[in-house]
């Protein structure tokens, strides 16, 4: 059951009302119950994998802390670990590793659930929570179906708490919360799917386009990608909030970063701490010297790759992130040395434009669908400039809707983030008068009623 889909709109508001129409002590299990028929819309078997990951981490919770022979406790964890990350070998990595072809599909939210699994356990043996003792809550704390596909990544410090909680029905909550769906609806269907068309017609035949195409789509890919994902969060993080429940942001303008570092501290910000906490700090972090620092990040950011899909282009595409973190690292000591001796001036928005395009080459790596075409597109972005022939039969081929829809979608998303990042003079206006917020929701909930196509097209993120 897709987000952007009417099945969705309807079950939403169905648990939405029963929810807040049943007993309190109740409503873990409507909750529950409803997202297990979330998943189900999917491939309703492939539930039993994940009720089997469940059961055994829940009860292996319980063990690890219930042990207190260090050995003993170890060993529980290494099941768990062995468990969770063994399921998602064979589902994800298995073909790739052995060039097999096993006939697999990856149940959907595997890698993102599997974390979610994995920072529990690993917080029970070091102590930072308490083994849950009831089966049903710690189920729903993996399985709640606003996170349970692609996220936000949460710890159990902060779920499992609210699941105890009583949450009664507030109404400015609740606008707040579907406001901040739209917003996400709007990103996903306004933008990102008139995006994807421009962007699937060059990444889908690179060999066929020359520099200006493959640098138009390269940069639209950026902005497809982002509100393709970061909508769904936006989804996500309202449609909790609409039933009184708090998840983590996941995103918090990462095109506006001055620095690679910065940028990963705003994109997929749950994924990025959560490799920093259970990757990067146990490899030893920055604490080991400058070798040692150099390979946990870069190992750390190759995982990072691999986590999102089992293809060449996903770790050569985590090995650029970084090794600019880690040149990152020598031009900010560099700088740092040179400012203690001179006055340097700070020209932010030249950084973050650098950051921009940086970040862009690296989304090459992402959305080609091979090495060979990545090599293509990288070699290539310099040919054909003269005239810019190539890229008039783009917007010749494809100068309808679908790139002025996206376009004006892109401007809306750069003013609202602008001027969010400044908390100028617009943001407190719109943030401060009801009238404005209510015709500004409006006029986007009119413009994705108007291009929804009410089937939904998937998000980017369901792959991984």
């Amino acid at each position: 059951m897709l987000f952007n889909s009417l099945p969705f709109v309807a079950f939403f508001i169905v648990v939405v009302t029963l929810y807040f129409n049943v007993p309190k002590r109740f409503r873990w299990a409507i909750l529950l119950a409803a997202s297990c028929y979330f998943y189900m819309a999917f491939i309703p078997w492939y539930i039993l994998i994940l009720f089997f990951l469940i059961v055994l981490d829940f009860f292996l919770g319980k063990k690890i802390e219930a042990t207190a022979d260090p050995r003993r406790r170890r060993h529980w964890l290494w099941i768990s670990i062995a468990s969770n990350i063994g399921t998602l070998f064979i589902f994800k990595y298995f073909n790739f590793v052995f060039n097999a072809h096993l006939p697999l599909i990856l149940p959907l939210g595997l890698s993102f659930h599997t974390f979610q699994s994995l920072a529990y356990v690993v917080d029970v043996y070091r102590g930072k929570v308490r083994a849950e003792r009831h089966l049903g809550i710690y189920a729903l704390y993996v399985m709640f179906f606003p996170q349970l596909v692609a996220g936000p990544i949460e710890r159990p410090e902060h779920m499992l708490p609210q699941f105890r909680e009583d949450h009664a029905f507030s109404y400015p909550l609740f606008v707040s919360g579907v406001q901040r769906m739209v917003w996400g609806f709007f990103k996903k269907i306004v933008v990102a799917d008139h995006l994807a068309v421009l962007v699937n017609v060059v990444y889908g035949d690179v060999a066929a386009w020359s520099g200006p195409s493959l640098a138009l789509a390269t940069l639209l890919f950026a902005f497809q990608i982002y509100c393709d994902f970061s909508g769904y969060c936006d989804i996500a993080i309202g449609a909790a909030q609409a039933l009184g429940y708090e998840l983590s942001e996941n995103f918090r303008s990462p095109y506006l970063s001055a620095s690679i570092g910065e940028f990963w501290r705003r994109w997929h910000i749950t994924l990025s701490f959560w490799f920093r906490d259970y990757v990067y700090i146990p490899l030893g972090g920055s604490r080991a010297g400058e070798a040692r620092t150099v390979r946990n990040l870069l190992v750390t950011f190759i995982l990072s790759g691999f986590w999102h899909g089992a293809n060449w282009t996903f770790l050569a595409w985590g090995f650029l992130n970084g090794a600019y973190l880690v040149i990152g690292r020598w031009k900010d000591r560099l700088l740092s040395s040179l400012s203690s001796r001179f006055r340097l001036p700070r020209f932010r928005a030249l950084s973050a434009i650098c950051t921009f395009l940086l970040t862009c080459f690296a989304w090459i790596f992402f959305r080609a669908q091979s090495m060979a075409d990545a090599w293509y597109v990288v070699t290539r972005l310099g040919t054909g400039w003269r005239g810019f022939s190539a890229a008039h039969a783009l917007f010749l081929d494809r100068v309808d809707t679908d790139l002025y829809v996206a376009l004006a979608g892109i401007a809306v998303l750069l003013i609202v983030e602008v001027a969010r990042a400044r908390a100028g003079r617009l943001a407190r206006a719109f943030s401060s008068s009801v009238v404005l917020r209510t015709a500004g929701y409006a006029a986007l909930a009119f413009l994705v009623c108007a291009l929804w196509e009410g089937r939904g097209t998937e998000f980017i993120y369901f792959q991984f």
